[in-house]
């Protein structure tokens, strides 16, 4: 297994780079399982929702989405990040950083076996988010 960065998966995403972009693709379509944690997925999807690349919330599930297809790409999380873009499309203004924090912390919780009983935030938008609550 191999992990790359955020520079390498936007380089592959947006192919904006000839060189750059031919070795990123190299990288995670070569025999490697190429892992996608969930720093380096927030970061990609920050960027490209920023001001240079301006992608609408259906745009950045499509790259989820397209991700997940990938047969080399595995998440640190792959049940959370699923999660967390169900949620992210579900709500009303909700950051997917906000949504995966969510989903994140409930396996945790999970798997240390204990109880999720919320996370609690003062993000106005996150706070509509399945399983958020106010402090």
């Amino acid at each position: 297994m191999i992990a790359v960065d955020t520079n390498v998966l936007l380089r592959y995403l947006l192919n904006d780079d000839a060189v750059q972009a031919g070795i990123a693709a190299s990288l995670i379509k070569g025999g490697d399982t190429v892992l996608i944690t969930d720093v380096v997925l927030v970061e990609t999807l920050w960027t490209l929702s920023g001001k240079k690349y301006r992608l609408n919330r259906d745009q950045m599930a499509a790259v989820v989405h397209a991700l997940f297809e990938e047969p080399n790409i595995r998440f640190e999380d792959g049940p959370a990040v699923w999660m967390a873009l169900n949620d992210y499309l579900e709500s009303d203004g909700a950051d997917f950083a906000d949504a995966l924090i969510i989903n994140k912390a409930r396996a945790v919780a999970k798997a240390q076996g204990g109880t999720f009983s919320g996370s609690y935030t003062f993000d106005k938008a996150a706070q509509k988010l399945r399983g958020a609550r106010i402090p």
